[in-house]
């Protein structure tokens, strides 16, 4: 968990990749969906292009098909879910279904101004429509109000560490992998 341009899809394919668990990447999903053209891409690409978040409803219901197709014993590292408090609510559910349940929260953070920095770079190296200056801008409000309660909801559960953000890649996994061992996350 953490705000746009933290670092959390880089950290959540490392960590997933060390210990062989799944990559569940919502923005990945909505990406696909947008590429192949399917009902659910027409309808969020423009919610992605203002930098909004795409519906709780159609987010969750994106994620109970994805976990449709995950063996039940799979480990899952989740990326950009959840982003708000009923979509937490609704993972608590859809994981409970499974016998399953939220095991950790590794909270990246990083700066306002390192985060729109790397946002910036990464819209020009990747061509990205939803990393303008406006957009960025209008994801790190989004975030703040509607994803940064959850920090408090995680923590209140005992389930949340903080790992800054800022360094080289390798120096921020290896801080990653030390909350995780912290926290007793299995692997």
């Amino acid at each position: 968990m953490g705000p746009p341009g933290v670092g959390k899809g880089t950290q959540a394919k490392a960590l997933a990749r060390a210990n062989g668990w799944l990559h569940l990447s919502t923005g990945d999903l909505f990406r696909d969906h947008i590429r192949r053209q399917t009902d659910v891409g027409r309808r969020v690409k423009g919610i992605l292009d203002a930098g909004a978040y795409v519906p709780d409803d159609l987010t969750v219901d994106m994620v109970r098909d994805r976990l449709a197709t995950t063996p039940a014993d799979q480990r899952i590292v989740f990326d950009g879910f959840p982003r708000t408090a009923a979509q937490a609510d609704a993972l608590d559910d859809l994981l409970a279904e499974r016998g399953r349940r939220v095991e950790a929260v590794l909270l990246l953070e990083a700066p306002r101004e390192e985060l729109r920095a790397r946002l910036e770079g990464r819209a020009k190296a990747e061509g990205r429509t939803d990393d303008t200056p406006e957009v960025i801008a209008n994801r790190l409000d989004v975030y703040e109000r509607e994803t940064r309660p959850l920090v408090a909801h995680y923590e209140a559960k005992g389930l949340t560490r903080r790992i800054d953000g800022v360094g080289p890649v390798e120096a921020v996994t290896e801080r990653l992998r030390d909350a995780a061992d912290r926290h007793e996350v299995r692997s």
